[in-house]
């Protein structure tokens, strides 16, 4: 399989047009219809691609971690901030979101699935790394819309480029819906600059670290994208996206990994519009971990930085 990491270069016939190449590389996994989605969509959706015996052990895993049956180093459990004001149970009910299981083996054995894989190498070339990993148990909404997530762009929280050699997974764990909240995204949108983010003026509140853009344009085109179990959505780290409120009484899963190919390089985002993220990461990991001020926001995606397959370069 060739790969050219200059694939901006390359073009392709496709339904009678040329496609420019920009967001792609060849490969014999995507169909010409899907590569044609995501080079002007910036998405696309695999139905049923993970197993319901992976998830069902995925879900398993999940409940014993909030049970507090087992202590993973670097997790972080999130909550609602709706629930913040409750008594505080180990139940599955109060945690909103598990970030960073690279240290779970079961957890972490999604970022590695093969069929996630050839699919994610058709995005960042053969080199890749795992650089983020979450499960979202997005709760049910109490009323204050606070299980909203505000639209934003993944690149946002991320110091390495280039964004075309980045790319996330991200998986039903059930079936997903507008009702319990389905991701929404704006076709095309990758194509676009990374804007300026922040957190959204919400009267019931808004989640730690969910910030969302100032001026993105609500008459854009949106999909909905619903998802029965299984099914697994790969996007562009700059495509606009967030999700609805669950209005159900269910709690809406889902898992997800962010790749890069390790040929890509971190940047220094003091001055730019993400020095804002790069200051409150900083000091979340300052007060966690008792360290000093001299760490950089590039420190903290390094040591989550996992190699799943080829070579690691410079990341």
């Amino acid at each position: 399989m060739f790969y050219s990491f200059a694939s901006v270069q390359l073009f392709r016939i496709t339904r009678g047009r040329s496609i420019s190449k920009l967001y792609t590389l060849d490969n014999d996994i995507l169909s010409p219809e899907q590569r044609l989605s995501y080079e002007e969509n910036g998405f696309i959706v695999v139905k049923g691609l993970v197993s319901e015996e992976d998830i069902n052990r995925f879900r398993e895993m999940f409940e014993r971690i909030c049970r507090k049956e087992v202590k993973i180093p670097g997790l972080i459990m999130m909550r609602d901030v709706s629930n913040n004001r409750s008594e505080f149970i180990p139940d599955q009910k109060t945690v909103s979101k598990l970030q960073d299981f690279q240290e779970e083996p079961e957890l972490f054995r999604y970022c590695t699935l093969p069929q996630i894989l050839k699919y994610v190498e058709c995005f960042t070339g053969p080199n890749i790394m795992a650089m983020h990993t979450m499960l979202i148990n997005k709760p049910p909404d109490t009323g204050e819309k606070t299980s909203r997530h505000p639209m934003h762009q993944d690149l946002h929280y991320f110091p390495f480029r280039p964004a075309d050699r980045i790319v996330c997974s991200w998986t039903a764990m059930e079936r997903i819906n507008r009702q319990n909240g389905c991701l929404v995204v704006l076709p095309g949108s990758h194509q676009g600059i990374l804007k300026e983010h922040d957190y959204p003026e919400w009267e019931g509140g808004v989640n730690k670290m969910f910030h969302g853009i100032r001026d993105y344009n609500p008459n854009h085109p949106r999909v909905h994208l619903e998802m029965e179990k299984g099914d697994t959505v790969f996007f562009h780290p700059l495509l606009i996206h967030g999700s609805g409120m669950n209005k159900t009484q269910g709690f809406r899963k889902a898992i997800s990994c962010h790749y890069a190919s390790s040929e890509c390089y971190y940047i220094d985002v003091s001055g730019t519009s993400q020095e804002n993220i790069a200051l409150e990461v900083k000091g979340i990991a300052e007060r966690k971990y008792g360290l000093d001020n001299s760490i950089t926001f590039e420190d903290t995606w390094a040591v989550r930085g996992r190699l799943v397959q080829g070579d690691r370069i410079n990341m």
